[in-house]
């Protein structure tokens, strides 16, 4: 099993940090992965999709395009009789050379400079209450709020809630345009820590937009790293 809490940077006081190429490298290979294998990720989530497409966007990160999602994941496997299997499973380890791929990725600089330029459309996928600051963040020691200039749109939007599984492109276009973000201008997509994001970058991605940038750091680095007048609160 592959576990997108333990795959991380270890050193960083921020949730969830991409690790280095040499250790995704080293995760991946212990798990029989190699730069021939084609990845297929899914999660157990009862939203049919939670986890799943930040390892899918890790892979991306880290320069290996050959990965899938299994739409709808096990709940959706399980729905249509498809055979399970219980214990461990147990690989051979593999070489796999992870390359990071940086222009993939929005910087606590880039969301700096954006502030001024608003040349980027940044999209943050927590829910409304998060984003307004009237519900509290999962981590005590972070307060809730958003980033000036962001469109809030929620990681549920790119679901359909009654089959589980990732809508269609041409539902998450409409998605999309029901927050006003125009996907034929640059957009950069963050959250609480990174995770929940990705799933706005899977939506693009589907939409036919591959150069998506993802603010790795999410809410957790801005909050502890921003001027305080760069976070706010809805009235």
């Amino acid at each position: 099993m592959f576990n997108v809490d333990d795959c991380v940077d270890k050193e960083s006081e921020f949730d969830m940090m991409l690790p280095s190429a040499e250790e995704f490298s080293a995760y991946a290979g212990n798990l029989g992965i190699g730069n021939d294998t084609h990845v297929i990720v899914y999660d157990n989530s009862d939203m049919g999709l939670f986890s799943a497409q930040r390892l899918w966007w890790m892979f991306k990160v880290f320069g290996h395009d050959n990965v899938s999602i299994l739409n709808g994941g096990l709940p959706a496997w399980k729905a249509a009789g498809f055979e399970t299997e219980a214990g461990e499973v147990k690989t051979q380890p593999r070489d796999f050379k992870a390359e990071l791929r940086a222009d993939m990725l929005f910087t606590f600089d880039d969301v700096e400079s954006n502030l001024t330029e608003k040349t980027v459309q940044l999209l943050d996928a927590r829910p409304p209450g998060r984003y307004g600051g009237s519900q509290p963040e999962p981590r005590a020691d972070v307060e809730s709020g958003h980033v000036p200039n962001t469109i809030n749109v929620p990681f549920g939007m790119i679901l359909d809630a009654k089959t589980k599984t990732v809508k269609t492109p041409g539902e998450l276009e409409k998605a999309f345009e029901s927050k006003k973000v125009d996907l034929s201008n640059p957009v950069a997509v963050m959250c609480g820590s990174g995770l929940t994001c990705t799933g706005l970058y899977l939506a693009a991605y589907l939409c036919g937009k591959f150069d998506v940038k993802v603010y790795d750091g999410s809410w957790c680095e801005w909050f502890f790293r921003a001027k305080p007048e760069n976070i706010l609160k809805n009235e």
